[in-house]
C-alpha cells in the first residue's frame, strides 16, 4: 500500500503524541520515585493527578488517531488531516500541562479535552458521511 501525503501526515501526529505519552509516563515516574510511592497512588492526591493525567491520555489517544488515520484512507485532504491532527496535539499538551504542574490554570485541562472532543466528533461525523455515501 502506497504512503499517501494523508496518511503520512496521519503518521506524523501518532509519532508526536507518543512522545507526549512518554513524556506523561516519565512525569508519572519521577512522582512515584519523589513521593516513594511504587503502586498505585499512596492515597496521595498528587499522584492521583500524575496518574489521572497519564491515564486519559491513553483512554483519549487511541480512539482520536485511529479515526484520523481512518480519515486519511478515506482520502480527506491531507490539510484537513494536518488541522485535526495539529488541533489534537495542542489539546494533549495543554491538557498533558495541565496534569503535570501543581497549580495549573483550569483552562488548560478543559481547552485540551475540548480539542481532543473536537477532533473525535469531527472526524466520526466525517467518516460516517464518507461511508454512508459509499454504500
Amino acid at each position: 500500500m502506497p504512503v499517501t501525503p494523508g496518511l503520512a501526515a496521519a503518521g506524523l501526529y501518532a509519532g508526536l503524541l507518543a512522545l507526549v505519552g512518554i513524556w506523561l509516563a516519565v512525569h508519572v515516574g519521577r512522582k512515584r520515585g519523589a513521593l516513594k510511592i511504587p503502586m498505585g497512588d499512596g492515597g496521595d492526591l498528587r499522584m492521583v493527578r500524575a496518574m489521572r493525567g497519564q491515564a486519559n491520555f491513553v483512554e483519549q489517544v487511541p480512539l482520536a488517531l485511529g479515526l484520523l488515520t481512518l480519515i486519511a484512507l478515506f482520502g480527506t485532504p491531507v490539510w484537513v488531516v494536518h488541522l485535526f491532527g495539529i488541533t489534537l496535539f495542542v489539546g494533549r499538551v495543554l491538557h498533558g500541562l495541565h496534569f503535570t504542574a501543581d497549580d495549573a490554570p483550569g483552562w488548560q485541562r478543559g481547552a485540551g479535552a475540548g480539542l481532543t472532543l473536537l477532533v473525535v466528533l469531527l472526524s466520526a461525523i466525517g467518516l460516517i458521511g464518507h461511508a454512508l455515501g459509499a454504500l
